[in-house]
């Protein structure tokens, strides 16, 4: 397993971690000893980094992981989780009252005294240009309730914002074969500021393991039945935003050029998929969930593959712009 920095925490971790949004919740369901299979499985497989959020299964992911690490010392894992959407999205409930409210819960769900790493979770645009939320951040790292603060965002824009601070130790955003804005500036802006960019979303809600037809059907509390309209919360969070049959239908062709790829031999499309997001220069680490242990082994493995060449990210850059640069760039 390959390992990079992750930002300005100065923290090492491996290039592929995982996310544990599926564990939590919106995914169908996961039983608690599946999940600690899961984390079992991909430390063994060398991943040492965890993201999670205290809204996911309103907290279920967070203790779970909590239970993982008092059951692992020494364990070297870094912990990022998430704050902010467990209330309504007003631009005035970003305090300091309220993120040491969210902090001191998130705190006692993972049973540490200091969080690795606390992001604003994909909060209201406003947010990421107030000065006074990044000086509430900085009070909670000056009183050791976090190590160090970073944001997830849903757009560039709001990236771009926050790699202007100061504090912004990292990044989380959606970054995928299916959604390459962010190599246009973010990526760039992030290495020139030491910023940590945590790639999300990276098979496109697993659209890029290239196994769905057209009449694949998911659970009634899968989120990719039930937000595919964005009704519960952004639509660029499922399937990346894009139409899923012609999300099908790119993905054939992904899994043709993957298949093509000497240096993707041996590797499934998704592997592929992880291991083309992971080799891009400025990426931290890339957070694919697992609902198994064969998915946690088979992501992870990701991070030890072979350099994909130039001419495999031209080849990513010509399907994304027939199938989805019109309506996906100017969107996110």
């Amino acid at each position: 397993m390959r390992t990079r920095v992750l930002g300005r925490t100065g923290r090492t971790v491996s290039v592929i971690g995982l996310g544990t949004w599926q564990l939590g919740a919106d995914w169908g369901d996961v039983s608690e000893a599946d999940a600690r299979a899961v984390l079992d499985a991909s430390v063994a497989s060398g991943v040492t980094f965890f993201d999670t959020a205290d809204v996911y299964g309103d907290g279920r992911s967070e203790k779970i992981i909590g239970g993982y690490l008092a059951d692992n010392p020494g364990h070297g894992i870094t912990v990022a989780t998430k704050m902010g959407r467990r209330e309504a999205q007003d631009p005035a409930n970003f305090t300091l009252e309220k993120f040491r409210a969210w902090t001191d819960r998130s705190r006692a769900n993972l049973g540490v005294d200091t969080l690795d790493l606390v992001q604003l979770h994909c909060p209201p645009t406003p947010v990421f240009g107030s000065g006074a939320v990044y000086d509430a951040l900085d009070t909670l790292v000056a009183d050791g309730a976090i190590a160090a603060y970073g944001v997830s965002v849903e757009t560039a824009a709001e990236a771009l914002a926050a790699i202007a601070r100061p504090g912004t130790a990292t990044v989380q955003i959606i970054l995928n074969a299916f959604r390459l804005k962010p190599l246009d500036e973010v990526l760039p802006a992030a290495v020139a500021a030491g910023v940590g960019i945590i790639a999300r979303v990276p098979l496109a809600s697993g659209l890029l393991s290239g196994r769905y037809t057209a009449t694949t059907t998911f659970a009634a509390n899968d989120h990719r039945t039930f937000n595919r309209d964005g009704s519960a919360f952004d639509v660029g969070e499922t399937f990346s935003g894009v139409d899923f049959e012609q999300g099908v239908l790119a993905a054939q062709e992904f899994a043709a050029l993957a298949a093509a790829e000497p240096a993707a031999a041996g590797l499934t499309t998704a592997q592929a998929a992880l291991a083309w997001v992971s080799q891009l220069d400025g990426v931290s680490s890339v957070i694919p969930g697992a609902r198994n242990v064969e998915q946690a082994r088979a992501n992870a493995a990701a991070g030890s593959a072979p350099l994909l060449p130039e001419q495999f990210t031209a080849s990513v850059r010509d399907i994304y712009d027939r199938y989805f640069r019109a309506a996906v760039h100017p969107r996110w």
